[in-house]
């Protein structure tokens, strides 16, 4: 994609726009660039379409995803600059039609490089939204919860139908402890059930019907 023309760069900081315009200028020094400070601020710089926008999405009169929507449609390619990395921000702003999203924790060089990745069709994106996107796209299968070997017990003695007192007596531990060590089963199994908690029990093998 080639980019060319006017950048229009819209954030409420001074510090983040100077932040901005520098690595606009090694990235694409032959651009024009405008700034805004506001949502109001840059619709009124709209009369000319800006080739690249760079949107915060915290403005003072309301969301950068509003500029992102207005302007995707005409064929502006809008990326996101913000200090926010999660998928409340990130998500929405993807659904408005952002095509990058970078975080403000990069140097000037690390930007630029990421938005001269623009001409060859790679998205601008920072390191930890690229991971973030993988994690949402393909998750890691979850891990079985581990019980350590007096868990275990418990849970087949609560599995069996002994009461928390019943099972103290039998391995010689206060009924605190039992307690505590059922409260540690129920948030490992995610059960909330004497019920549940003997049907995980069946399953894992631990008891037989």
């Amino acid at each position: 994609m080639n980019i060319a023309g006017r950048i229009l760069i819209v954030d409420d900081l001074a510090s983040s726009r100077d932040w901005l315009a520098k690595a606009v200028a090694l990235a694409f020094p032959a651009s024009t660039v405008s700034v805004a400070g506001s949502l109001t601020q840059a619709r009124a710089l709209l009369s000319t379409v800006p080739s690249l926008a760079l949107i915060d999405l915290g403005l003072p009169d309301g969301s950068g995803v509003e500029l992102i929507e207005a302007l995707n449609p005409l064929g502006c390619l809008c990326v996101v600059a913000t200090v926010f990395d999660d998928d409340a921000h990130l998500f929405p702003a993807l659904r408005a039609g952002a095509q990058g999203y970078v975080l403000k924790d990069q140097s000037t060089q690390e930007l630029a490089e990421l938005l001269t990745g623009i001409a060859s069709g790679q998205p601008p994106l920072s390191p930890s939204i690229a991971r973030r996107l993988l994690r949402h796209f393909h998750p890691e299968p979850a891990q079985e919860a581990t019980l350590t070997a007096r868990e275990s017990e418990v849970l087949v003695l609560i599995a069996k139908g002994l009461s928390v007192v019943e099972v103290a007596g039998m391995l010689n531990l206060s009924r605190h402890t039992v307690a505590g060590y059922l409260k540690d089963i129920y948030r490992k199994l995610a059960v909330s059930t004497r019920a549940e908690a003997t049907l995980e029990a069946l399953r894992r093998g631990l008891v037989s019907p």
